[in-house]
């Protein structure tokens, strides 16, 4: 099941709730949080609104920012990130979040992650054309929650690179359930991918929860 977790703790446990997935979604205000001690440890701290260039712009969330950079852009094979907001809880950068989507997507096309690096984008000026969109969004959630609700943060691009030799060009994925076994000459990583020879890629991350054999030469 989800990030390999059993059926009994996907049904029962707050981190695999879909308010995990969809921020905008939590409940815990409601009092219906599934363990309200983790919420109160894991969602009621800082959290940031980053824009990333994974080959399309998307925004997205995350509670980690170390030495500037944030593993979650590294997870989904970003080239560039930049960290728009700073808000005070989970529910507030799911909302925000969601306002951004109405100019910008939230997902990584893996396939365009996978098939190079992307053009250059000026991250900087594109964040102030999203805050301007949302001066009045921003301004209500503030209004409604206080001033420190939503803080600006410093003008800084981030640049990611990775150890990749080669980039597919014709993409073939590996799925350990229809081929249990495979060989190959690792080309790369990026994100949660592995690269092979033979324009092969897996996604290492989708195999949490599984017993794996390995060795390497």
């Amino acid at each position: 099941f989800n990030q390999g977790y059993c059926y009994p703790c996907v049904i029962s446990l707050a981190q695999c709730d879909t308010c995990i997935i969809k921020p905008e979604k939590c409940h815990y205000h409601e009092g219906t949080c599934r363990e309200p001690e983790w919420g109160e440890e894991n969602c009621f701290s800082d959290h940031f609104v980053y824009l990333a260039n994974t080959g399309n712009l998307k925004v997205g969330i995350t509670r980690h920012v170390t030495d500037g950079i944030s593993s979650r852009w590294i997870d989904q094979g970003a080239s560039q990130a930049t960290v728009m907001l700073r808000v005070p809880d989970r529910l507030t950068s799911g909302k925000v979040e969601q306002l951004c989507t109405q100019y910008i997507g939230d997902k990584t096309n893996w396939r365009t992650m996978l098939k190079g690096q992307p053009d250059q984008q000026d991250l900087i000026a594109l964040k102030h054309q999203m805050l301007e969109k949302l001066a009045d969004d921003l301004a209500q959630i503030t209004a409604d929650k206080g001033i420190q609700a939503v803080t600006s943060v410093d003008d800084v691009s981030h640049e990611i690179g990775y150890p990749v030799e080669d980039y597919p060009v014709k993409i073939k994925s590996i799925n350990l359930d229809k081929t249990p076994e495979f060989n190959g000459v690792l080309t790369g990583i990026k994100g949660q991918y592995w690269m092979l020879d033979g324009d092969r890629v897996i996604n290492i991350r989708k195999y949490a929860g599984y017993e794996v054999e390995f060795s390497a030469s």
